[in-house]
């Protein structure tokens, strides 16, 4: 018999690629989306519609319990990825960051555990490291609370790992590293070079240019998380995904010009800036854990993931809604 199996933030960046891979797994997938009154599915709207007609659609909201229950019911297993992750708009509005990521991640913690589902993934960030002390970022480097959004990202992973403890709720926390590619948001670096680049822009705006991060094409994300789902014996633990190498903002512009073909003067925006305590300056992760648990090795090296990544953004349509002019908090 087939996995039951519900994801929240199933409409997202991630959570669609993840939706569709758990569809081609041969799973039944719940789909929860945040309700809206014009019943858009996020990214799900643009699956092929061999997937879609395999989920169940949800719509609801994880900052509400009753919601949470109603969505766990029946399921075998749950992917929680519905969060607020933008980071400068966690500088002016911490409180909506603390009712969705804390209290909406103890909401689905304990629907979870209420149904006693058999796995329960819950979606962490590497922001949650601040900028490297080590390196390579294991999962026992200390945690750095640098921004609103990391913080309570931090209390949703000592919250997921408590109920492991207390209750033997068989949580894992995956921590994905800076996951990229196709439908990522216009707030994220990447879609906020090729815009540019693509739109014709001579001047690339950015915030600074010098920060390092580990780059994950987003179909390796997903199959990581499904390999960790398999694996019984990292319940209770916390897993990075991350490629093991860096690359800085400033020479991935410069790469993704050279892919494009497309030249452009980058320029460091002071409205892009973060606080200078808030810039994570350098994030490059293990996944020696992940590596040693299970078969997952990233199948899509940098320049193939940017490559794939420019081939949908070069399309008109996919990037129609995306407001390349402006900085997009």
């Amino acid at each position: 018999m087939a996995q039951r199996t519900l994801i929240t933030g199933a409409g997202g960046f991630i959570g669609s690629h993840l939706t569709e891979a758990l569809v081609r797994s041969g799973r039944t997938v719940r789909a929860l989306v945040r309700y809206n009154s014009s019943n858009s599915w996020g990214w799900l709207d643009s699956l092929s519609p061999d997937v879609k007609k395999n989920i169940e659609v949800m719509a609801g909201d994880v900052r509400d319990p009753n919601g949470m229950r109603l969505a766990v019911k029946d399921c075998d297993e749950v992917f929680h990825l519905a969060a607020l992750i933008g980071i400068p708009y966690s500088y002016h509005s911490p409180d909506n960051y603390v009712d969705t990521n804390v209290k909406g991640t103890l909401n689905v913690l304990q629907a979870a555990r209420d149904a006693g589902v058999q796995r329960l993934l819950v979606t962490s960030t590497s922001e949650v490291y601040g900028t490297a002390r080590t390196i390579p970022i294991t999962e026992e480097h200390p945690r750095q609370g640098q921004s609103p959004y990391s913080a309570t990202k931090i209390g949703a992973d000592y919250l997921a790992l408590s109920f492991h403890l207390s209750f033997g709720t068989p949580v894992s926390v995956v921590r994905p590293f800076n996951t990229y590619g196709p439908r990522q948001s216009a707030r994220a670096v990447i879609p906020t070079i090729l815009t540019q680049l693509l739109a014709g822009a001579t001047e690339i705006k950015l915030g600074s240019v010098h920060p390092t991060r580990d780059l994950v094409y987003v179909e390796d994300t997903a199959q990581a998380f499904i390999a960790i789902a398999e694996q019984s014996s990292l319940i209770g633990a916390e897993v990075n995904i991350a490629t093991q190498q860096e690359i800085s903002v400033g020479d991935l512009a410069k790469k993704l010009m050279t892919l494009t073909g497309k030249q452009a003067t980058i320029v460091s925006s002071d409205e892009r800036l973060r606080p200078a305590n808030s810039e994570v300056e350098r994030l490059l992760g293990s996944a020696e854990k992940l590596k040693s648990t299970t078969d997952w090795n990233p199948a899509c090296n940098l320049e193939q993931g940017l490559m794939r990544t420019i081939d949908w953004f070069s399309q008109p349509a996919n990037r129609a809604a995306y407001k390349w002019e402006m900085y997009n908090v």
